[in-house]
């Protein structure tokens, strides 16, 4: 059973940086793309960042670009999302999921992802 386990969120000011974690157990992710998505209250799930088995592509959202950086740690079976200049809009639960097609993500959309973790809250204060 695959288990995903995100850690590093807080709170944090206007400006401000976060790292955050996302720990696989039960499947080597090393064939799988990733991706990370985030849910504001009383908003419906939006895609974030995702990245290739390899790390040689990666796509972000439109509001994520230049601010947010994913990365993965293959030998770790975990990955990341590096949070800079952080916004607050970006307020949310940040979720990370394995894609269900190996190698590359088919498309940007929840559909795409399973094996959800349980998510970690972001709260950027103004």
């Amino acid at each position: 059973q695959v288990q995903l386990v995100e850690s590093g969120g807080g709170l944090v000011q206007t400006g401000g940086s976060l790292r955050l974690s996302c720990a696989v157990s039960g499947r080597t992710i090393s064939r799988y793309a990733m991706g990370w998505f985030r849910q504001a209250p009383g908003k419906e799930r939006e895609f974030v960042a995702a990245i290739s088995w390899s790390g040689s592509r990666t796509d972000y959202a439109d509001s994520a670009k230049g601010r947010f950086t994913i990365s993965r740690g293959n030998a770790k079976n975990t990955v990341y999302l590096q949070m800079n200049s952080l916004k607050p809009d970006d307020t949310a639960v940040y979720y990370c999921a394995v894609s269900t097609s190996t190698y590359y993500y088919t498309s940007l959309d929840t559909k795409s992802f399973g094996s959800w973790g349980q998510g970690t809250q972001v709260t950027v204060s103004s």
